[in-house]
């Protein structure tokens, strides 16, 4: 077992009403620390967040459709695209 809290970061922090993206990024099903990148809907960069020693991340972003790009060292760029709504918690696992 990793200790990676299962759905992510602890939702217990999160205020109501904030839409949340957060997950967990993996490489052979172990955690992985590096960054995971917010691109909007036109694929244009947002924001960028480094993963904790778990592998998990968190971005609070408006509602709409989004992607997240996994950059790890050894691994290759993983893309998953989510659509959130306002208010939302989204939990997204990323393999790389």
């Amino acid at each position: 077992m990793c200790g990676a809290q299962a759905g992510g970061p602890d939702a217990s922090t999160i205020k109501p009403g904030e839409t949340t993206i957060q997950g967990q990024v993996t490489k052979d099903g172990e955690p992985v620390v590096g960054y995971v990148r917010l691109l909007d809907g036109g694929g244009e960069f947002t924001a960028e967040v480094p993963t904790s020693a778990t592998g998990q991340f968190r971005f609070y972003a408006a509602e709409g459709e989004w992607t997240l790009r996994a950059l790890v060292p050894g691994g290759t760029a993983d893309r998953k695209v989510v659509v959130v709504e306002t208010g939302g918690v989204t939990d997204v696992a990323i393999a790389v």
